[in-house]
C-alpha cells in the first residue's frame, strides 16, 4: 500500500512535504513487581504492559515545502487534550496516542530571525485504551 505520507496522527501528516521525520524511536515498558518471600530471594509478579512511547525526530526546510506553521500544527494538535489515531504510510493502525513534548531547534538564520532549517523532536506516549 502507497500512501503520501510517512506516519498520520490524528489530522496532522508526517511526510516529505511537511515535517520528515529522520528516526523513529519505539520503547516499551514491561511493569514487574518484586514480592518479598521468607529465607528467600524475593519473586517477581508481571502486573501487565507498562509505557509505550514513540520518539520521532526530523527536519523541516520552511522555504522548500511545508512552511513556518508546521509546529505550530503539531503543538496546536497537542493542546487539544485529545488521543489521536496514529497510523503509518504503510496503513498500519497503532491505536490511539497523545503527544507529551514537542521540541524544536531552529538553525541556519536569515537577517530577519527566520530559520531555514528547523529540528524537531516529538514524544508520543500510548493512550492506554481500555480492553
Amino acid at each position: 500500500m502507497s500512501s503520501s505520507y510517512m506516519m498520520k496522527l490524528g489530522e496532522y501528516s508526517f511526510s516529505l512535504n511537511t515535517a520528515a521525520y529522520q528516526s523513529l524511536t519505539r520503547s516499551c515498558e514491561y511493569r514487574w513487581r518484586a514480592q518479598d518471600r521468607t529465607g528467600r530471594s524475593p519473586a517477581q509478579q508481571y502486573l501487565g504492559p507498562g509505557a509505550e512511547t514513540i520518539s520521532l525526530e526530523g527536519d523541516i526546510y520552511p522555504h522548500f515545502k511545508g512552511g513556518l506553521g508546521q509546529l505550530e500544527s503539531m503543538r496546536s494538535e497537542a493542546g487539544k487534550g485529545v488521543p489521536m489515531i496514529l497510523v503509518d504510510g504503510t496503513g498500519r493502525i497503532w491505536q490511539q496516542w497523545v503527544i507529551k513534548q514537542v521540541e524544536e531547534t531552529q538553525r541556519l538564520l536569515f537577517n530577519d530571525g527566520t530559520p531555514s532549517k528547523i529540528e524537531f523532536r516529538m514524544q508520543l506516549t500510548r493512550y492506554g485504551e481500555d480492553q
